[in-house]
């Protein structure tokens, strides 16, 4: 599958799988100077970016950079970005600062992940009554450990 990038600025860092497994492709900050994120603090980093995926069979999800959650507390604002095909605004990602110390995002600093997957839509049929399961309606934890 093609995914069409389109630079929006000159000086942008296309998005790039770092080793021949990875699953994602980082982005990285378009910043004109640092940026520091205060504790609790949620910000907006732009990547300079628009995307364009090729049909409604496909989406791009942002994640969290695994290093900067677990050594910095810096995860995204809203869990998973999740990026429609048939968005082609700039690529923004927000994030927080969860840990007690500021953070400071250099300008081209690799700052998320993004991955394009294959979406199903979902035909939606309301019923009644939901076909029983051995599990039924027991949620979280009723499974045990």
């Amino acid at each position: 599958m093609k995914l069409f990038v389109k630079r929006l600025d000159p000086r942008v860092q296309l998005p790039a799988y770092q080793t021949p497994g990875a699953a994602a492709m980082d982005l990285a900050a378009l910043l004109d100077a640092p940026v520091t994120i205060a504790p609790r603090q949620l910000v907006s980093i732009p990547t300079g970016l628009a995307i364009a995926l090729p049909d409604a069979g496909w989406v791009a999800l942002v994640f969290a950079r695994s290093g900067l959650g677990i050594k910095h507390g810096i995860a995204l604002s809203n869990g998973v970005g999740v990026i429609d095909s048939d968005y082609r605004g700039e690529l923004k990602v927000g994030l927080i600062n969860l840990s007690d110390e500021p953070y400071t995002i250099q300008p081209g600093d690799r700052i998320a992940q993004l991955m394009v997957v294959p979406v199903g839509q979902a035909a939606v049929h309301e019923l009644e009554e939901l076909p029983p399961t051995a599990r039924g309606a027991g949620g979280f934890g009723s499974t045990g450990k």
